[in-house]
């Protein structure tokens, strides 16, 4: 009888990959999952995207070079295909959606005056080119700029002036400068 060929072990069977990943997700995760909730503005897709990223990662049954880096690229790549697949979806509806009364304005009361400082905070990000957007998300959650310019794919030596740059992008978006928040 002829044996069959072995089979290369799964990740579960490999004690310090495993061990590596808990870690990695341990450490790592809460602040990722803050990044992509300020990215899609949706704690749900966010949290989705998190999942995708790590499960991925431990479909790839090892760990790459930069682990954290390299969950930002395919994190920040399935937001990105996500919110294509929205805007698609939205261009595809808008016609149904026009005819549809519009909502009451919201009251200005404090709740509703900081949901409007969050969207006009996110109008601003989205009007923005991805780079930027990403360079501002990652940095306002703490990523130092080595963990930028890995996660990017950019020049270390570049981040700190690309992050200028997506400063003065975002306060034109957003408007005066006196009301943009720093």
């Amino acid at each position: 009888m002829a044996s069959r060929p072995s089979r290369p072990a799964l990740p579960e069977t490999m004690p310090s990959f495993r061990e590596d990943f808990e870690e990695l997700f341990a450490e790592h995760s809460p602040k990722l999952l803050r990044v992509l909730q300020r990215l899609s503005g949706e704690p749900e897709l966010a949290a989705d995207v998190l999942q995708g990223a790590f499960v991925r990662l431990y479909r790839r049954g090892s760990l790459p070079d930069h682990p954290e880096a390299w969950l930002i690229s395919v994190a920040m790549n399935l937001v990105r295909n996500e919110k294509s697949t929205q805007s698609r979806r939205l261009r595809l509806l808008a016609p149904a959606a026009a005819t549809e009364a519009a909502a009451p304005p919201p009251s200005l009361d404090e709740a509703s005056a900081s949901l409007a400082a969050r969207r006009q905070v996110r109008a601003a990000l989205e009007r923005l080119d991805d780079r930027d957007r990403m360079l501002l998300t990652l940095r306002a959650e703490g990523y130092r700029y080595r963990d930028l310019a890995l996660a990017l794919d950019l020049n270390q030596a570049s981040v700190g002036t690309l992050l200028a740059r997506a400063r003065r992008a975002f306060i034109a978006a957003y408007g005066k400068a006196g009301d943009a928040p720093r």
